[in-house]
C-alpha cells in the first residue's frame, strides 16, 4: 500500500486539565492505516490509561535523548501558560507479520502483534522531547490498523517511518467480541503491553508506592542494543554432574544496608557483581535467580485487601516474558539500563566461572482472576488463546497455578511465545539454563487435562538453541499434578526432587522408618530417575528453597508463623517436616542452640554428599531466619534481605563449614558421579533395613581408581552410636574430615585428621565423614 503521511503538532497548555492534539485535518485519516489523534485528553483520563509512565535514564547510551513521560506530570498550576511545539513527520505503511514485537527495518520500525479474535487493533505511540532539566509534555498518537491491509492471518502489523530509534513508548488498544461466556475479555479502553516487547517501561524505583498506579508499556532501543562481551569472554559450560546451585533473589541479595553498597546500587544487577567474591568463597558454581522477567511488585496494592501492605519481592507474577526487570537497574535507570546491567552481571558471573539459571514463570501471569482482574496484556489481547478457560462454567479462568489464571501453554501460539522467549534469553543474555516454576502446568492441555507427551515440553527439550541449556522442572502444580520422577523429559529435563527434600528432612529430624528412603535419596534416587538415559544429576536435590522454611527455621520452628502475611495463617505449607529442637523460636539455651547448629550441618553435609545436583538457598550459609514465616513472598524487608553483618559474625563458624563442605564435594568426583551407583561403588554397613526404629545409617563410597574411599555415617538417634569402622583400602588410612558434633574449626578439616581404631563414637544427632588417604 502507499504510505500515509501524518504530521502531528502536539499542543500542551499548562494549568489546564486537558491536552489537545490536532484536528482531523492533519490526523483524521481513518481509512487505510487509520491514523487518528486523541483529542482533549484530560489529565485524569490520561492517568487512568497510563498511570505515571516514566522513561528510562538511558544512561547506558549517551546518544539517546528521547524520553517520554505521563502528560499529567506536565499539568501543574502556573500563572502563565507555556506552549510546547513538537513536529513529527511519520509515515505509515503495511508492515510485515514477522517478527512479532517491535523491530528495526529499513526506513522505520515494524510492529506486529497476534490476536486471533480481535476485530479492531489500534497502535498507541507516546513520544516526548525534552532536555535533561525540563519538565516533559507528552502526546499520544493512535493508529487504527486496517484489517484488510494491516493483517496477515491472525497477526496485525504496521511499519512506522520517522520514529526515534529509542525512547518511544507504545502499546495497543484492542477490541473484539464482548462474549464473556465464550472466553473473551476485550476492553478497548485499556492500552495493552505488547507480549513481545523486549523492554518494558513502568515505575522507576522498586516498591515506590507513590507511583503504584503506573501502567507498563513497551519500548525499544535500536541505538545502544549492542553489548561488548569482551574478546576473552566464554561460557562456563559446566557439566551438569558438577553443578552446585545457589538459589537467590537479585534484589534481596544486596538490598539491605548491611551490604555496604551505595544506595543506588543496592538491590540491583550491579549489586550482584559486587558480591561475586562471596559466591566464590562459598564455592557454588551456578546461581538460580528468582524471577527477573518484568513483574509488578505492587500488585497486592491495587485495591484494599488483607495483603495490601505487602510487596511482591519474589517476582512470581510475570508482566512480560522478554524484558528484564527494569527496577533492578541501578539508580532507577529504567529498562535500557536494566538490559545493559543484566548483561554486565551475566558477563561478570561467567568470567568468575558461575553459570546463570533463571527461574521462569510460564504457568500464569500477573493478570489475576475474573473476580479481581488486572488487565495489562494477554487478557485484553486474546484471553481465549492465552489462558485456559472453563467453557462449561461461563468461561471462567481455570486456576492450576494458585494465582488466578493458567497460561494455555500447549496452544501453538502460546507455545511459540514461550520458545521465542527462552531463545531470546539465551541469544541476547547468554543464559545457561532455566528452572520452570510449577512446570506441571506445561503438561496440561487447553482444558486442563494432563497430557502424556505435552508439545511444549518436548519442543523445549528438542530445540537447537536451547540444546546447551540446563532445563529443570518444578514437577508439580497447585492442582495436584505431582510428577516427581515422572515428568515427561526426553532424557533432557531435570527435576526439583521434592521427595528428596521430604525424606532427608524426616530422617535427620529423627522420624522412624526412614532409613531406607534416606539411603535411596543419598544415592541418587534411582527409584525415580534410573530409567531410559536419565542420570543422577537429573535429580536436583534440595532441603531448602525460597518457599518454605529457611534452614535455620527448619530446626527452630515446629509450626509456620505467617501472621504478617495478612491471611490469618492460612497460607504456606503445613507439611514442613521440621523440628524446633525443643523450643519454638529464638532461645538462649546453649544446648538447644548447639543442637540446632549440628542439625544444620547435618542437613548441609547430606546435601553435599548426595548423588545428584545439589541446590542451596541464599542465606543458609550464615543461618538466615524469617522467624518462622514459610511463605515470605510479600516482604521487602530483613525477613528476605541477605544480612551481611550476620554473615561476617558467623564467617569462621557456620559459614566456614558450609563453604568447606561445598569445596570438598568439588574435589571428590565420587560424590557427584554421572552414573547411578552399583554394588561396586558403595557398601552399605547395614543388616537391619527393616528395623523401623533404626535411625542410624553408615556406608562407604568406593573410589576405585586411587583408593580414596569415603566413609559416611548419620546418627539421628538421641543417643551415642558406637560405629564399627571398616578397614580402609590397602596402603590407606582413615582421616576424619567431618564430625558435626565438634566445634569450629574441628567440625570440618579438609585435609583430614588421622584416625585409627575400629570404632568411632558418633554423638547424638550428628554425622561424620572419613576419607581414606595415604
Amino acid at each position: 500500500m502507499e504510505p500515509l503521511l501524518a504530521t502531528s503538532r502536539v499542543q500542551g497548555t499548562r494549568g489546564s486539565s486537558s491536552f489537545f492534539l490536532p484536528s482531523s485535518a492533519s490526523h483524521g485519516l481513518r481509512s487505510r492505516a487509520g491514523v487518528r489523534s486523541t483529542k482533549a485528553i484530560s489529565a485524569s483520563r490520561w492517568q487512568s490509561i497510563f498511570g505515571k509512565v516514566r522513561s528510562s535514564d538511558f544512561a547506558a547510551c549517551d546518544t539517546a535523548k528521547v524520553c517520554c513521560r505521563h502528560v499529567g506530570e506536565g499539568v501543574v498550576e502556573e500563572k502563565a501558560p507555556q506552549m510546547l511545539d513538537m513536529s513529527l513527520s511519520l509515515k505509515y505503511s503495511t508492515g510485515k507479520a514477522y517478527p512479532l514485537g517491535a523491530s528495526e527495518v529499513e526506513g522505520g520500525v515494524n510492529l506486529a502483534i497476534f490476536s486471533q479474535h480481535a476485530f479492531s487493533v489500534t497502535l498507541c505511540l507516546l513520544l516526548s522531547d525534552r532536555e535533561d532539566n525540563e519538565e516533559p509534555d507528552s502526546g499520544i498518537i493512535e493508529v487504527e490498523l486496517d484489517p484488510q491491509r494491516n493483517k496477515t492471518g491472525d497477526i496485525w502489523h504496521i511499519c512506522v517511518e520517522g520514529l526515534p530509534s529509542s525512547g518511544v513508548l507504545y502499546g495497543y488498544r484492542i477490541d473484539g467480541p464482548r462474549r464473556w461466556e465464550q472466553g473473551h475479555r476485550f476492553d478497548s479502553s485499556i492500552i495493552l503491553l505488547d507480549p513481545y516487547a523486549k523492554l518494558v517501561s513502568g515505575r522507576k524505583f522498586f516498591g515506590d508506592t507513590n507511583d503504584k498506579s503506573s501502567k507498563f508499556l513497551g519500548t525499544f532501543d535500536f541505538v545502544c542494543s549492542s553489548f561488548d562481551w569482551g574478546p576473552d569472554y566464554k561460557l562456563p559450560n559446566i557439566p551438569e554432574a558438577d553443578l552446585v546451585i545457589y538459589e537467590m533473589n537479585v534484589r534481596a541479595f544486596t538490598a539491605d544496608e548491611s551490604s555496604g553498597l551505595d544506595v543506588d546500587i543496592r538491590g540491583s544487577y550491579l549489586g550482584v557483581i559486587d558480591k561475586i567474591p562471596h559466591l566464590l568463597e562459598l564455592g557454588i558454581n551456578a546461581v538460580e535467580l528468582l524471577p527477573v522477567f518484568e513483574f509488578d511488585e505492587l500488585e497486592f496494592q491495587r485495591y484494599p485487601n488483607p495483603r495490601d501492605h505487602m510487596v511482591n519481592t519474589w517476582g512470581y507474577s510475570t508482566l512480560n516474558f522478554f524484558a528484564p526487570m527494569s527496577r533492578y537497574a541501578s539508580a532507577g535507570g529504567g529498562p535500557l539500563a536494566a538490559s545493559q546491567e543484566f548483561k554486565q552481571m551475566v558477563k561478570a558471573l561467567h568470567n568468575a566461572g558461575i553459570e546463570v539459571i533463571l527461574d521462569v514463570v510460564y504457568n500464569h501471569t500477573n493478570e489475576a482472576d475474573d473476580k479481581d482482574p488486572y488487565t495489562t496484556s494477554f487478557r485484553g489481547i486474546d484471553n481465549k488463546v492465552y489462558y485456559m478457560v472453563d467453557l462449561n462454567n461461563n468461561a471462567q479462568l481455570l486456576n492450576f497455578s494458585g494465582c488466578g489464571n493458567t497460561l494455555n501453554c500447549n496452544h501453538p501460539v502460546v507455545m511459540e511465545l514461550i520458545l521465542d522467549s527462552l531463545r531470546h534469553w539465551v541469544k541476547e543474555y547468554h543464559i545457561d539454563g532455566f528452572r520452570f516454576d510449577l512446570a506441571s502446568v506445561l503438561c496440561r492441555g487447553s482444558d486442563g487435562s494432563p497430557l502424556n507427551a505435552p508439545p511444549v515440553v518436548k519442543a523445549i527439550a528438542k530445540d537447537a538453541i536451547l540444546s546447551r541449556c540446563k532445563i529443570i522442572a518444578e514437577p508439580w502444580d497447585c492442582a495436584g499434578l505431582y510428577l516427581v520422577g515422572r515428568f515427561p523429559n526426553w532424557d533432557r529435563w531435570a527435576e526439583w526432587n521434592g521427595k528428596y527434600r521430604d525424606d532427608i528432612r524426616k530422617f535427620i529430624k529423627g522420624d522412624p522408618g526412614m532409613k531406607g528412603a534416606f539411603a535411596t535419596r543419598l544415592s541418587g534416587s534411582s527409584d525415580l530417575y534410573q530409567v531410559n538415559k536419565r542420570k543422577p544429576y537429573h535429580s536436583v536435590n534440595f532441603v531448602i528453597a525460597h518457599d518454605g522454611f529457611t534452614l535455620y527455621d527448619l530446626v527452630s520452628y515446629n509450626n509456620k508463623h505467617n501472621d504478617a502475611n495478612g491471611e490469618h495463617g492460612r497460607d504456606g505449607s503445613n507439611d514442613n517436616f521440621s523440628w524446633n529442637c525443643g523450643f519454638e523460636g529464638e532461645t538462649d539455651d546453649i544446648n538447644i542452640v548447639s543442637l540446632r547448629s549440628r542439625q544444620m550441618k547435618n542437613f548441609h553435609m547430606a546435601l553435599m554428599i548426595s548423588q545428584g545436583t545439589p541446590m542451596m538457598l541464599m542465606g543458609d550459609e550464615y543461618g538466615h531466619t524469617r522467624y518462622g514465616n514459610n511463605n515470605s513472598y510479600g516482604h521487602d524487608t530483613a525477613i528476605n534481605h541477605f544480612q551481611w553483618g550476620q554473615l561476617e559474625a558467623r564467617k569462621n563458624g557456620h559459614f566456614r563449614f558450609f563453604s568447606e563442605m561445598i569445596k570438598f564435594r568439588h574435589k571428590h568426583p565420587v560424590l557427584h558421579q554421572d552414573k547411578f551407583l552399583t554394588k561396586h561403588d558403595v557398601t552399605w554397613h547395614e543388616d537391619s533395613w527393616e528395623n523401623h526404629d533404626s535411625k542410624f545409617l553408615a556406608f562407604t563410597l568406593h573410589e576405585r581408581k586411587f583408593g580414596g574411599d569415603i566413609y559416611l555415617a548419620f546418627n539421628a538417634h538421641h543417643y551415642v552410636v558406637e560405629a564399627i569402622i571398616p578397614s580402609p583400602p590397602h596402603m590407606r588410612r582413615w582421616h576424619r574430615v567431618v564430625d558435626t558434633n565438634l566445634q569450629s574449626p574441628n567440625d570440618i578439616v579438609p585435609e583430614g585428621v588421622p584416625f585409627s581404631g575400629p570404632r568411632y563414637k558418633i554423638a547424638p544427632n550428628s554425622s561424620i565423614l572419613l576419607e581414606a588417604k595415604p
